[in-house]
């Protein structure tokens, strides 16, 4: 008969019994171990642990070496075996942890022998399965929560080189003051926005919102970070003043999104407000809601105006639009983000509630926070930015300026 590789412990101090049984499993080509009590049989135990166990052994032995079993952490069932048919003895075999039991000769019934056999063995294969499977798992899961930990870090710092991009908060340029907010939905936000002055009288400021969520988005507010500081440096050299006009702003970001390759698109609105002229000219990139202007003692309406997104086409055209601003004026530009956290049933009804929340003196990004509870919400849908501008020059809010 072939050989097989599964190991069998027979424990009995029956020399003849213990011998005969031996014999029987041997033809049926198992390797078999036997001894005659229990003390010398733990050896085994330091070394290799066998698949089956058939012991004559007394309940409370057999409940010591289910013990030892239990320790080395493996399923080696134990078939006990007597001479007594008791069911008592049966009852007390199998509460000391035996899997099943046979009378001796054990061989002398070789078909419910060789079934009891066949029968653990299966459990012993299921089991050791189980165990690599459970084995593999947990390698799996230590794997992932490393990777899970590495990327944590990973997006943390990411999180940080994103804040450093940022301008600083409560800003007075050009007789503006000028504050933010981004509250993103992951550790990374595909929303940005910026704002600098480009010239004595002028102040340009953007909100950018990246399509998708995550890394891959995150790294495009890098980009339009790189590309708004190289457009400043090259108006103070001279070589280029696309910083000067809103829709070469967009042109740039939309060749330099193309140029990348990373599928991604941008919606954008640009504004640049002069306070000498009194005007705020703006183009927009498919950006959406639009930014609300306010002006005090008078009218608050959302901005008109529409475009093309930002990275998806060759050679898009975006149209300027210009606003006087001839009384002291609010200006407040959303990431849609800010959508999702106003409980309204439709669009309308939520930028409605945009409108009624600034006209009504919302207008700094403490007010309209604390009317939206934004610090309350945990878990956002969507990344939120904020950019609030205040006029300082005639505004009543503020009466000085840098």
């Amino acid at each position: 008969m072939t050989s097989r590789t599964e190991r069998i412990l027979i424990i009995d101090a029956d020399k003849k019994a213990r011998e005969n049984l031996s014999r029987y499993l041997e033809a049926r080509g198992f390797y078999v171990i036997g001894h005659s009590d229990l003390s010398s049989a733990k050896a085994l135990f330091d070394d290799n642990i066998p698949d089956v166990i058939f012991a004559d052994l007394s309940p409370e032995a057999i409940a010591d070496l289910s013990a030892r079993l239990e320790e080395a952490e493996t399923f080696t069932p134990i078939v006990a075996c007597s001479c007594s048919e008791s069911s008592q003895d049966v009852v007390h075999a199998l509460r000391a942890g035996a899997a099943d039991f046979v009378l001796k000769p054990c061989n002398e019934d070789r078909g419910a022998l060789d079934d009891i056999i066949e029968k653990l063995f299966d459990r012993v294969r299921v089991n050791r399965l189980n165990q690599l499977y459970r084995h593999e798992l947990e390698e799996a899961n230590r794997d992932l929560r490393a990777g899970i930990a590495e990327l944590r870090a990973d997006q943390r710092a990411g999180r940080k080189v994103q804040l450093r991009m940022l301008p600083d908060r409560e800003q007075d340029m050009s007789g503006l003051q000028i504050d933010h907010l981004i509250k993103p939905s992951l550790y990374l936000s595909g929303d940005f926005l910026d704002y600098f002055r480009i010239s004595e009288d002028k102040v340009l400021v953007y909100i950018a919102d990246v399509s998708g969520h995550g890394a891959s988005s995150a790294f495009v507010t890098v980009l339009l970070k790189n590309l708004t500081n190289r457009l400043q440096r090259n108006l103070r050299r001279q070589s280029s003043d696309d910083i000067l006009y809103p829709e070469r702003v967009l042109e740039r970001i939309n060749s330099e999104l193309l140029d990348t390759g990373l599928g991604k698109h941008v919606t954008v609105f640009v504004g640049i407000i002069s306070m000498s002229e009194r005007t705020l000219r703006y183009s927009v990139g498919a950006h959406f809601p639009m930014p609300i202007l306010s002006f005090e003692g008078g009218k608050t309406a959302f901005l008109e105006g529409s475009g093309l997104p930002v990275g998806l086409f060759e050679a898009p055209e975006w149209e300027v639009y210009q606003v006087p601003l001839d009384k002291p004026f609010h200006l407040i530009l959303f990431s849609d983000g800010i959508l999702e956290v106003i409980k309204a049933k439709s669009l309308d009804e939520k930028e409605q509630t945009l409108l009624e929340l600034v006209s009504g003196g919302r207008h700094t990004i403490e007010s309209l926070s604390e009317a939206l509870d934004l610090d309350e919400i945990t878990e956002l849908p969507d990344d939120i930015a904020i950019v609030s501008v205040t006029d300082t020059i005639n505004g009543t809010d503020n009466t000085s300026s840098k």
